[in-house]
């Protein structure tokens, strides 16, 4: 009855110039922009050159040491998000303040320093606040603060390593069965007994962060609870709802801030941590990966392997909807 779709990225449909300035110009149109047309001219290599500039520093990083990987795929990262930015924001970068990270690292301790525990911290300015509120329209708020064991747990692909090395007993998500065509989910129905919900409270929850569509119950089945929705799930919105590059979604058991976000918050929150204990903090970072002293090793390896295909994904299929929204309003 139900099924998974998994689209594979097309990033190279908007390498080249004429092709980039058209869909700019759609772009520009949708906000209304009287100079859309001439915002498009400007934009158009700027454009191209962030997207080819990202896929070399994922390029390169597919075949460099582990030991700068982050540093790698951070950059990659941040150039993608440029290109993405250029969408939605035509005078990007319109001052100086946004050309910041964004978040800051604290001062780590030389002795008991646990990467699980560590935290980064939101700034009022910078490129994190400023995608994030651009492109998901999603306002950070200034100082707080995000742990990393919390972050990691933002990735579906992790799950079951967390499952595993927690003796199976802290389970974070149940799997779900989406449809693109008509756009449905199945939920399983122990999802109750974790939100400690009655279904009503649940659906209604479920209008309300459910990436703002509207969502209908429309039976229960057996041990599953079917849904009807607007539209299909989008792979890059904002939670209950993990998507995974299997082309498989999952339901976060917990309600937490963290679930709720866009998942590229969380690919760029690691990978700028990551990134700055790469560079700076050379000792401890050669020791955790020539000693393995903690658990910590195997979700940094297992992220970066993860994070170094699943954000150029999520990039393409950030662009690819808005190529189609662009497409339908021409």
């Amino acid at each position: 009855m139900f099924g998974n779709n998994n689209k594979q990225p097309r990033l190279s449909v908007f390498q080249s110039a004429d092709t980039a300035r058209q869909f700019l110009q759609q772009c520009y149109k949708q906000l209304h922009r009287e100079d859309a047309v001439q915002r498009s001219y400007t934009n158009c290599y700027p454009f191209l050159y962030y997207l080819e500039h990202g896929q070399n520093f994922y390029a390169t990083a597919q075949q460099a040491p582990l030991s700068i990987k982050p540093v790698l795929l951070f950059y990659g990262m941040v150039q993608l998000l440029k290109a993405c930015l250029l969408t939605v924001d035509p005078d990007y970068p319109e001052s100086t303040s946004v050309l910041a990270h964004g978040v800051s690292a604290r001062k780590r301790k030389k002795q008991g320093y646990e990467f699980l525990d560590d935290e980064v911290k939101v700034q009022k300015n910078g490129l994190f606040t400023h995608f994030s509120e651009k492109m998901f329209h999603v306002k950070q708020e200034a100082g707080e603060k995000f742990r990393m064991g919390a972050l990691l747990q933002r990735i579906g692909e992790l799950h079951d390593t967390f499952f595993l090395l927690s003796g199976r007993k802290k389970q974070l998500s149940l799997p779900v069965v989406h449809t693109v065509s008509p756009p449905m989910v199945a939920i399983p129905k122990a999802i109750l007994d974790y939100y400690h919900m009655p279904l009503t409270r649940f659906l209604q929850y479920l209008r309300e962060e459910g990436q703002g569509k509207a969502i209908t119950f429309v039976n229960e089945e057996g041990e599953w609870l079917r849904f009807q929705l607007t539209a299909p799930l989008s792979p890059v919105g904002e939670g209950p709802f993990f998507f995974q590059l299997d082309g498989t979604y999952r339901i976060a058991v917990k309600k937490e801030k963290i679930f709720l976000l866009p998942e590229i918050h969380a690919h760029y929150l690691l990978l700028y941590n990551l990134s700055m204990i790469s560079r700076y903090e050379t000792e401890w970072w050669c020791e955790l990966l020539h000693s393995y002293p903690s658990k910590a090793y195997i979700f940094i390896v297992e992220f970066l392997t993860v994070s170094a295909k699943k954000v150029p994904w999520l990039v393409n299929e950030y662009l690819m909807q808005k190529w189609n929204s662009c497409s339908a309003d021409a």
